[in-house]
């Protein structure tokens, strides 16, 4: 389908042609017609856009053209009405095929084979190198490796959010990905405590941003929802039951067709083992010889950043063991050490451009950060294709609780409803229907967990009672709990 401008149903979509260009012979073959799927994919944890197309070929393609993973591939995708896809040669985005895979016997006349290809920076990223020293902010280093010839040379918009640390960074022989992901960890944003960010493509462009930049705009106010999504019921048939067909389509875009939980922030062993929740970072000073250790607790420092679904801390820190100590009193469940130095380029500043003596509790602020999204609780899910929707977007999404499905009361459960933050996207397009598969994550609640707010580990067991050290090698030991079965069962008959 191509060309229509209103949406018809929802899963609608438009789709133009898919062409696959040879440089050699300056071929253009339109491949549509042998097109079974086509993906698309774009996450918050990969640099760059990838995808693949599953073809079935009757016409002897492969060899034809012939297909040796060098082609651009053009087309457009967009739900009627909405913002388009554009990887054509007019919009200077087309994609870049660079493998072929899979390729099996279809019958006596078929063979299906998949393409896969990316954007091309993805591979420019593969075939260049940055060896060079930059100065100034984290996101201007971003752009000029991003922009400049003889790395990435992207045209495409970067979407940035400014840091507020300078600093002298030698790039040594990497790529152009590594050397960004290299500023990534050391960006500090400039409007927020942020500690990292995350430099990802969608096919609006690249984006080099905080977690906490897609929670809340620069003045603090939480970012506008941009679908609300919930599991109902699709079998509907009655427009009548909504009034009127658009508030059927409305309905049909907002129903979650399948969804399934990756995790709930319940893995605590994890979480504390990660140091989410505290961490000891021990800085190695490699100027004056000396190290400094730094604590980090989740709790005492979750409210100086901002999160997708509220401030409310989505584990208390309640006693755990006979200790009295909660999950963010154990510092040493993670320890790692980090050098830094000052006086790096004659200035005194440490690993991200500040203060030196601030190093350790930042890197142990970054790791938490990074975890809380990663080991938060993230949900997998299946809706109606919608072209608009990009990897770090807000969206609402609405769980009953069992009890309440039963009794239709509609009540939300209030731990797992509630906002997340699209962390990937697969547009995946057949001929005759258009999904996504979302990944959601958040990293709090916007109602915090129940708690007593004891003080004390139920249970505690006074000193003496400490376990007993019994010798296997002492037979008395089992002959004893054999005399005291034998009075409890009586004899065994024979």
């Amino acid at each position: 389908m191509a060309g229509n401008p209103h949406i018809e149903f929802a899963g609608d979509f438009s789709l133009e042609n898919i062409t696959i260009h040879n440089h050699e012979d300056n071929l253009a073959v339109d491949i549509k017609g042998l097109v079974v799927e086509l993906n698309i994919y774009e996450s918050m944890f990969a640099n760059a856009l990838t995808g693949s197309l599953v073809i079935s070929d009757s016409t002897g393609l492969i060899g034809k053209l012939p297909i040796q993973g060098t082609e651009r591939l053009t087309f457009k995708l967009s739900t009627p009405g909405s913002p388009t896809i554009d990887c054509t040669e007019e919009s200077g985005h087309p994609m870049h095929v660079y493998a072929v895979s899979d390729k099996q016997q279809d019958g006596d006349t078929k063979e299906i084979f998949v393409l896969h290809f990316a954007s091309r920076e993805f591979l420019r990223n593969i075939r260049t190198r940055v060896s060079q020293a930059y100065s100034g902010r984290m996101n201007e280093m971003v752009a000029s490796i991003l922009s400049d010839e003889n790395y990435l040379d992207s045209r495409k918009t970067l979407n940035v959010q400014k840091t507020r640390n300078q600093d002298k960074i030698v790039i040594p022989n990497k790529h152009p990905f590594q050397a960004i992901s290299m500023l990534q960890k050391r960006a500090l944003a400039d409007d927020s405590n942020s500690v990292g960010y995350f430099f990802y493509e969608t096919p609006r462009g690249f984006h080099f941003r905080s977690w906490e930049s897609m929670c809340v705009d620069k003045n603090g106010i939480p970012r506008d929802v941009k679908q609300s999504f919930e599991h109902m019921n699709l079998n509907i048939t009655d427009d009548n039951a909504y009034g009127e067909k658009k508030n059927k389509i409305t309905h049909e875009y907002q129903s979650v067709e399948s969804y399934k939980f990756i995790n709930s922030s319940h893995d605590v062993a994890a979480m504390q083992a990660a140091g989410t929740y505290a961490h000891r970072v021990i800085t190695h000073n490699l100027y004056d010889k000396s190290y400094k250790e730094s604590d980090y607790h989740y709790h005492n420092y979750f409210n100086d950043t901002k999160h997708v679904d509220g401030n409310k801390v989505p584990i208390v820190n309640t006693p755990v063991d006979f200790d009295d100590k909660g999950v963010s009193d154990y510092a040493e469940s993670r320890v790692s050490v980090q050098p830094t130095t000052r006086f790096t380029h004659g200035e005194d500043t440490g690993s991200f451009g500040i203060d030196v003596e601030q190093d350790g509790i930042t890197e142990a602020a970054r790791l938490s950060q990074k975890n809380q999204v990663l080991a938060g609780t993230r949900i997998q899910m299946t809706i109606k294709g919608q072209s608009y929707l990009e990897v770090g977007d807000v969206v609402q999404f609405n769980l009953q609780t069992v009890e309440n499905k039963k009794n239709s009361e509609g009540k939300f459960d209030p731990q797992y409803s509630g906002r997340y933050i699209i962390t990937k996207i697969r547009h995946r397009v057949t001929t005759t229907e258009y999904i996504n598969v979302l990944e959601l994550a958040k990293d709090s609640v916007a109602t915090s967990y129940r708690t007593n707010h004891n003080t004390k580990y139920p249970g505690k067991k006074p000193l003496k009672d400490k376990g007993i050290i019994q010798d296997i090698g002492d037979n008395s030991h089992y002959s004893e709990m054999a005399m005291k079965s034998r009075r409890r069962t009586g004899p065994v008959d024979r």
